[in-house]
């Protein structure tokens, strides 16, 4: 058995160089001692065919992920707007009673002695307030949706990863 200088006199060769970690690495195994980049050992032993077949599955194995972030990301925007929605929903309630204590204020306005349908006309006034606020709210809600943003950049990240020319983020 030898030693090397530039493993500080730690035995190498034979049996238990590999074992002992001081060797050169077998390409794959994460070493950062490897004696080639693992994509040039794998163009010498893979075939062409393997290496397709190897990133076809790899590619079915992203988009499937991103398929998944999507409709996780949409079930969660969903639900803000149909929080939104239902703030809509209740705006439109309230418009409805503006519009059936303003008919009332106009009635009782004709046949009152003393002004009924201002008070009427009063009612019809805190409606419309309510409305708004309603609205105001179910808009502010709206605003909060983002889309999809993991997604969408995830899926920007994908062009570069798919280019060999360019380093992957």
């Amino acid at each position: 058995m030898t030693t090397d200088p530039r493993y500080d006199g730690v035995p190498t060769g034979g049996a238990a160089a590999g074992a002992a970690g001081t060797g050169p690495a077998a390409p794959g195994t994460g070493s950062t001692q490897a004696s080639e980049p693992e994509a040039e050992y794998r163009a010498r032993k893979e075939s062409l065919g393997e290496m397709f077949g190897s990133f076809s599955e790899n590619l079915s194995t992203l988009v499937r992920q991103e398929i998944q972030l999507a409709k996780a990301e949409a079930t969660e925007e969903a639900k803000k707007a149909g929080k939104g929605a239902g703030m809509f929903a209740g705006a439109a309630w309230a418009a409805f009673f503006v519009l059936l204590f303003l008919s009332t204020a106009l009635m009782w306005a004709l046949g009152s002695l003393m002004h009924l349908g201002w008070a009427a006309l009063i009612v019809a006034v805190l409606w419309g307030v309510v409305a708004a606020v309603l609205a105001l709210m179910g808009k502010k809600h709206f605003e909060r949706i983002k889309g999809l943003p993991q997604t969408q950049q995830t899926v920007q990240e994908i062009p570069a990863t798919l280019n060999p020319d360019k380093e992957t983020p």
